[in-house]
């Protein structure tokens, strides 16, 4: 796992084996700097929220480490579902101790942290999305993100308590979730072919886009004055 930020790197490898004692807790924040050789106060400085800013760290290394797992595989002879479900075993994987990602849960469980915890959930979502190729800028950006948050969520509280050899129960249950979500999206092929619902979907939905990827990236969408139809 690496941070961007070289001390920011030291102190999250400090971090790691008092994770397992402590938790993303200030004790290990306080243990990780000095382990580190950092002083208190830049640790401070550089992670404002103390162990929170370490524990998102290690979030976002994990989905980069994915990134480049998925970057060695030939995922073109794999059908969409199986490249799907192969980046969020590959997810998985790479976090390595269970107690990392057992002891991040209960951290972004808590109320001040859990828009924060959703928020690097859907960013997971998006970078396998964005890695896999998906070109939408409709509504269907904002459902296929939302899709894959619910289920990568799930499938990582079962995994947590899985005690399966290998994970295989994990990998089965991932399966089982992703062929609910093919069974959705066959349900709403249906419902385009009724004329009404698809003109009061399109009516409704077909002007919401996508952020743009300019300068605008803090907001979390746009819509499109311009009626448009994109499928």
């Amino acid at each position: 796992m690496t941070a961007r930020n070289p001390t920011k790197q030291q102190l999250l490898d400090a971090a790691l084996p008092h994770v397992i004692f402590d938790g993303w807790s200030d004790a290990c924040f306080c243990a990780a700097a000095a382990d580190a050789g950092v002083d208190l106060q830049e640790a401070r400085a550089l992670c404002g929220r103390g162990p929170v800013d370490l524990a998102v760290a290690f979030h976002q290394a994990g989905d980069q480490k994915m990134l480049e797992r998925l970057a060695e595989v030939d995922l073109s002879a794999m059908r969409y579902r199986d490249r799907v479900a192969l980046a969020v075993r590959l997810r998985l994987e790479v976090v390595g101790d269970k107690d990392y990602a057992r002891r991040g849960s209960s951290l972004f469980a808590l109320p001040q942290h859990a828009a924060e915890g959703a928020r690097l959930i859907w960013g997971t979502a998006d970078a396998i999305w964005n890695v896999l190729g998906d070109t939408s800028d409709d509504v269907n950006w904002y459902s296929k993100r939302a899709t894959l948050s619910a289920v990568y969520g799930a499938t990582v509280l079962f995994w947590l308590g899985d005690e399966s050899d290998g994970d295989a129960a994990t990998w089965a249950f991932l399966e089982r979730r992703i062929e609910n979500v093919m069974q959705i999206e066959k349900l709403k092929a249906q419902v385009r072919k009724v004329p009404a619902l698809d003109r009061l979907l399109d009516a409704t939905l077909g002007r919401v886009r996508a952020p743009q990827t300019g300068p605008m990236q803090d907001v979390p969408g746009r819509w499109s004055g311009e009626r448009t139809r994109t499928r």
